[in-house]
C-alpha cells in the first residue's frame, strides 16, 4: 500500500468551496473538539504508524481552507461523509486553530511568480534535453544520459541552490515529481494544482485545478495527429486529464473507476497514440471502518486514446470478481478477492509488444495469486501474458495490528506489496531483463523472454509496512541502484523515528544480483525528528547516484567506489520565486529530475512523524 493512503489533502472545486465558506459554524470550541474526537482521532491520534494518517500536529501547520478541502473532496471524504458542511468547517478551525478566510477563489488576488511577456514556444520540445514521466521513458530507467544530464561527477560537488517554487497549503510537497520537457517543468505539488513553470526561472506559465490532488508525474507527449503536445496525468479521484502542454486548456477528462476509494497515483505512460493509466486505491484505509463492506476493489490498467481520451481496453489485475465471503462480527459483508493495486508507471517493450506493472497487495481473503507481482499484459488488448508472484498469501488492511479492525483477512500478510515501476533494461551481453525492487526487502531480476522467469533474488533489507525498497530503482549499464527504508519507531505519541535505524543504499550487478557498491545509512546524531531511511526514489547519471532521505538531506554518491560527492538539507526555510513561505522537510515519494545542469526536487512528507514541506527546489552547477 503506498505510504500516503489517507494523507493526501485537496482543495476544494470552486462552487462547493464557496457555499462552504460562506456558511458559519455554529459549533464552539468545546463542540468541534467532541467532533474531532468522535469522528477523527481513532486514526489521526492513534500514535500508530500502521494507521499512517497524520497527526494533529502536522495538522496545526495545515490551513482550515485546506482542511475543509480535504474533508470535502480530497482523501478524507469518504471518512467525513456523515458529517454537514458546518461539522467539517469546525473540525477544520478546531485544528487548524484560526478561522477559515472569507474570500473565495473568485477573489483572489493574481498567482504571484507569474511570467511576464509571451511564454517560449512549444513547438518541438524534444528537440532539446527533457525528463519525461516517472522514469525518463517508457523503460522507466530513471537514468540520464551524459548528454541530457549535464552533471557529472567531477562538477556535482558545486551544485547550488538557483531558485525554489512553493504550493500553497501543501505538506507534502515530496510525493510529486517534476517532468521537464521543452524547458518547461509540469508538476503537481499538492495543492490540488497542476503548475507549468519556465525552468529557468521556475515561473509560472499556467496552472489547472482538477478535481482532487495530483501525486502522479506527468508524460508529455503528441496528441496524435494534430500537432499539439498534450499533458496527461491522473488525480486522486480516478480521473485521467489529458491538457494542452502549451497552454493548460483541458482537452479531455475520463473517470477510469467508479470504486468510491478509487485513485490514480502512478504516472501514465504515452506510447504510440495511446495512454497507459494505473489505478489504485486506499479501500485499504477505509476498510477498516467495522460496518463497511469490504474489499472490492481491484487494480486495472486502462488505456485510452491519446488525442480523444476514449476508452480502448481496461485489465483488471484480478480476473475475478469479488463475491460474498464472511461476515463480521457486527453482520457486515465482506468480499474477495480484492487488491492488487497498481500503484506505480507501467513500463512499455516495444519488442514483445508488452506492458509490465507490478502490484500491490490482497486486501481480503482469498489472496489473488497476481497480487505482490510484476503482470505482463498485451500491449494491444490487455490481456495476461504472464504473471510473477513473489509473496503469496499477503492479505492486509490498514490498522489490523491494533487488534480493533474487525474487516482483517484471516492470517493478515506483512504487506510487502511493490510501490514501483518495473525497469526494464539490458544486460552487457545484449540479453534483456526486468528488474525490481519490493517491500520485502528483495531486489528481482526477471527474463521478459521467458514468461517471467526468476533470474535472481538478492535480500538488502529487513523489509516491513514501512521497510524494504519503496518508491522506486534505477539503472545504468551496469546495475540497479536499490534504496532502502526500514524505518523503525523508538515511540507513537508523538511519533519519533528511531535515529539509528534505516536501511541504506545498494549497487546490484545487472547480471548476477551481487552487491558490488553499498552505501551505509548516515546516521542522524543531535538531529530533531530524523530517520536515516531512504525511501524515496532514486535517480542515476554516468557515474553519480542521487538518494533523498526522509531525514530531508539529498545526497549524491560516486558509483566508482560509493564516496560522498555532495549533499544538501532540505529541511529549511526557504525565499520562493512566487512569493509563498517555502519550507522542506522529509524526502519521500519521488526523486530527482536532472536536466541540462539543473537538478529538480520535491521536498516537505508529513507522514507517520516525517517532516512537512512544501517546496521544489532547483540546483545547477556553480561556476568556478
Amino acid at each position: 500500500m503506498r505510504r500516503d493512503t489517507v494523507t493526501r489533502f485537496s482543495l476544494l472545486a470552486g462552487g462547493m468551496l464557496a457555499v462552504i465558506l460562506s456558511s458559519h459554524t455554529a459549533f464552539g470550541q468545546r463542540d468541534a473538539a467532541a467532533l474531532y474526537a468522535r469522528n477523527c482521532a481513532s486514526c489521526h491520534d492513534s500514535g500508530s504508524p500502521d494507521i499512517r494518517a497524520p497527526g494533529r500536529d502536522v495538522m496545526k501547520g495545515m490551513s482550515a481552507e485546506a482542511i475543509v478541502r480535504a474533508l470535502d473532496s480530497g482523501a478524507m471524504a469518504q471518512f467525513a461523509q456523515n458529517l454537514s458542511p458546518p461539522e467539517r468547517q469546525a473540525i477544520a478551525e478546531y485544528l487548524a486553530g484560526s478561522p477559515i478566510a472569507r474570500t473565495t477563489a473568485a477573489g483572489a488576488s493574481p498567482q504571484a511568480g507569474a511570467c511576464t511577456g509571451a511564454p517560449t514556444a512549444f513547438s518541438r520540445p524534444f528537440d532539446v534535453p527533457g525528463w519525461n514521466g516517472w522514469g525518463a521513458g517508457v523503460s522507466n530507467k530513471r537514468f540520464q544520459p551524459a548528454e541530457a544530464a549535464g552533471i557529472t561527477p567531477q562538477n556535482v560537488g558545486r551544485l547550488e541552490l538557483k531558485w525554489a517554487f512553493g504550493f500553497a497549503g501543501a505538506v507534502s510537497a515530496a510525493a510529486a515529481q517534476p517532468t521537464v520537457v521543452g524547458g518547461r517543468i509540469f508538476i503537481g505539488g499538492g495543492d490540488r494544482k497542476v503548475h507549468a513553470l519556465d525552468a529557468k526561472t521556475g515561473c509560472l506559465i499556467w496552472e489547472f485545478a482538477p478535481d482532487a490532488p495530483v501525486r502522479t508525474a506527468v508524460m508529455i507527449a503528441p496528441e496524435d495527429g494534430s500537432g499539439r503536445y498534450a499533458a496527461f496525468f491522473g488525480d486522486g479521484r480516478a480521473n485521467a486529464y489529458a491538457l494542452d502542454a502549451a497552454t493548460g486548456a483541458l482537452l479531455w477528462k475520463q473517470k477510469l473507476d467508479e470504486h468510491p476509494a478509487a485513485r490514480i497515483t502512478g504516472a501514465p505512460t504515452a506510447h504510440a497514440g495511446v495512454v497507459y493509466v494505473p489505478v489504485a486505491s486506499f479501500e485499504e484505509a477505509t476498510g477498516t471502518r467495522n460496518d463497511d463492506q469490504c474489499c472490492t476493489f481491484r487494480g486495472s490498467v486502462v488505456a485510452l486514446n491519446a488525442r480523444t481520451g476514449a476508452h480502448l481496453w481496461r485489465a483488471f489485475t484480478i480476473p475475478d470478481e469479488p463475491k460474498p465471503t464472511k461476515k463480521n462480527a457486527i453482520g457486515t459483508q465482506l468480499y474477495g478477492p480484492s487488491g492488487a493495486a497498481v500503484w506505480s508507471s507501467p513500463t512499455i517493450d516495444e519488442e514483445r509488444q508488452a506492458l509490465y506493472v507490478a502490484t500491490g497487495n490482497s486486501y481480503s481473503n482469498p489472496p489473488a495469486a497476481t497480487s505482490d507481482a510484476v503482470v505482463a499484459l498485451n500491449l494491444k488488448t490487455g490481456d495476461i501474458l504472464w504473471h510473477q508472484q513473489f509473496t503469496p498469501n499477503d492479505a492486509y488492511i490498514v490498522g489490523c495490528a491494533s487488534g480493533t479492525v474487525m474487516n482483517c483477512p484471516d492470517n493478515p500478510g506483512p504487506d510487502y506489496d511493490f510501490g514501483q515501476s518495473p525497469i526494464l533494461t539490458h544486460l552487457p551481453d545484449g540479453r534483456r531483463v526486468l528488474v525490481i525492487a519490493q517491500k520485502s526487502g528483495v531486489a528481482h531480476a526477471l527474463d521478459p523472454d521467458h514468461q517471467g522467469k526468476i533470474l535472481w533474488q538478492t535480500r538488502l533489507g529487513k523489509g516491513g509496512a514501512l521497510g524494504g525498497s519503496q518508491w522506486g530503482s534505477a539503472v545504468d549499464q551496469d546495475r540497479i541502484y536499490v534504496a532502502i527504508s526500514d524505518i523503525r519507531f523508538l515511540s507513537a505519541r508523538p511519533f519519533r523515528a528511531d535515529p539509528t535505524a534505516g536501511g541504506g543504499l545498494f549497487g546490484l550487478d545487472l547480471a548476477s544480483g551481487k552487491v558490488t557498491l553499498t552505501m551505509p545509512p548516515v546516521p542522524c546524531g543531535e538531529r530533531n525528528q530524523c530517520s536515516p531511511a531512504l525511501s524515496a526514489a532514486v535517480t542515476a547519471i554516468p557515474g553519480v547516484v542521487f538518494s533523498g532521505g526522509v531525514s530531508g538531506i539529498l545526497r549524491a554518491y560516486a558509483t566508482t567506489d560509493g564516496h560522498l560527492l555532495w549533499e544538501f538539507d532540505t529541511e529549511r526555510d526557504f525565499t520562493t520565486v512566487n512569493g509563498v513561505p517555502g519550507h522542506g522537510g522529509a524526502m519521500n515519494g519521488s526523486g530527482p529530475t536532472i536536466v541540462d545542469g539543473v537538478l529538480y526536487v520535491t521536498s516537505g512528507y508529513a507522514l507517520w512523524g516525517g517532516r512537512p514541506g512544501n517546496v521544489l527546489l532547483a540546483f545547477s552547477v556553480k561556476d568556478h
